[in-house]
């Protein structure tokens, strides 16, 4: 049956209950009388709609609150057994898995190392095949009850018809890989659960989105420091917000070569792989035989020995160290001088697990270069400060992708079909 503006009663009904999702979800518990205002929807409606979503156990009732000179009113929440999400981390160092329920509280979590493998398509794929049935077996929840499965990539994801998500991992050797399709033929899930596969920076700006330091904010970039770097514009017009290859950004004409044989890209100097390759050519002795966050965290040991704590140390600082960081912090607040001329946003949230261990030592420095390179009316204007999730931010965002889709349904299950196309 159509209605106006083209629009049929099941569209406006399934728009009714994503409001009222949305708005338990960012603001309950709420009761009935509260939620018709903050959504819109007549007194009617709200009763109708959160009669349905009850029956369909994607809202229960939290308790009461008193209203003035009336009965108490219910309070209404998502309740969390309505959904099961998971989210996946193809990082640098490992790759995490974790199952979630429909608040996105952890329900189990596993991690595999990468070091010895790199990123060997193959055992990628066993990785992420091998923790969701871990994480599943875990629990008592089934793989039919999955929302779907978000997975962050580092590279660009394209989209093919037939074939689902393709990675474009220049800089980890992923030339085209079809990562959709080749964990479709696993069989580990059943073809009723969808992949969200993304770039992993866009997944770490969703979850600082929709509960981190970017929540509230209509214009924001959230960078990712790991072994790479990149980067995320988070707009109210865009949709999940849109990876930037912002780590191959040129910062030096014919200078160091990237990782992804480009000449003078940022993540040639503040990418963590690139510190550790500059203190060790420079004379630094990074640890041996230990992973990437331990030897950047010896580095910062060593360029920083008091720690920052205000205790000092006997220890001298190892001046290598020092001036390789140093130097990255000026090299990164010149890049983000070019994202605050480019895009003038409220807000840059630093993330990523180099990030997080960098940041409260580099920040201020990186600040006073982003101000001192950038035009004066956008810099004034702009906060550069840490994410707040920690490490598990990609695969939080990574889970964001299904929930998000469903919640667009009004809380229904879509029927995906095998392969995500567009």
């Amino acid at each position: 049956m159509a209605v106006r503006n083209g629009r049929t009663v099941r569209d406006l009904r399934r728009g009714n209950r994503t409001a009222v999702l949305q708005r338990l979800y960012f603001d309950g518990p709420m009761s009935r009388f509260a939620l018709a205002p903050a959504t819109g929807l007549s007194a009617a409606s709200i009763s109708n709609v959160v009669a349905d979503l009850v029956a369909d156990h994607l809202v229960e009732e939290a308790g009461t609150v008193e209203s003035d000179g009336g009965r108490p009113r219910t309070l209404l929440r998502v309740a969390p057994a309505g959904g099961h999400m998971i989210g996946v981390d193809v990082g640098e160092t490992r790759v995490r898995v974790e199952l979630f329920d429909l608040t996105l509280t952890e329900l189990a979590r596993t991690e595999r190392p990468l070091e010895h493998h790199g990123y060997d398509v193959e055992v990628v794929v066993g990785h992420i095949r091998d923790g969701i049935a871990e994480v599943l077996a875990a629990t008592d929840i089934t793989p039919e009850q999955l929302l779907g499965v978000g997975i962050g990539v580092p590279g660009i994801v394209a989209r093919t018809s037939g074939v689902g998500a393709v990675v474009h991992g220049q800089t980890i050797g992923w030339d085209a890989v079809p990562l959709e399709s080749l964990l479709r033929s696993t069989g580990e899930l059943p073809d009723s659960v969808p992949y969200f596969i993304d770039n992993g920076a866009r997944t770490l700006g969703q979850a600082e989105l929709w509960f981190g330091a970017g929540r509230g904010c209509r214009n924001a970039v959230v960078v990712l420091f790991g072994s790479g770097i990149g980067a995320c514009l988070v707009t109210e017009d865009v949709e999940y917000g849109r990876p930037l290859e912002w780590g191959h950004l040129t910062a030096r004409v014919r200078g160091r070569r990237c990782r992804c044989g480009a000449l003078g890209c940022l993540e040639a100097y503040a990418g963590a792989e690139a510190l550790l390759e500059r203190w060790r050519e420079e004379g630094g002795r990074p640890p041996e035989g230990v992973d990437e966050e331990s030897a950047l965290t010896a580095m910062l040991g060593a360029a920083y020995p008091g720690g920052g704590d205000g205790n000092g140390s006997d220890r001298e600082a190892d001046p290598v160290a020092l001036a390789v960081l140093e130097e990255a912090a000026e090299y990164v607040g010149a890049g983000l001088s070019d994202l605050i001329n480019l895009f003038q946003p409220e807000r840059i949230l630093i993330g990523g697990w180099a990030g997080l261990q960098l940041g409260p030592r580099l920040l201020p420095a990186v600040r006073r270069y982003a101000d001192a390179y950038a035009l004066r009316h956008p810099a004034e204007r702009v906060s550069i400060d840490l994410g707040e999730l920690g490490p598990d931010a990609v695969t939080v965002g990574a889970a964001i992708l299904p929930l998000a889709e469903f919640f667009a349904r009004g809380g229904q299950r879509g029927n995906r079909g095998q392969l995500r196309e567009g």
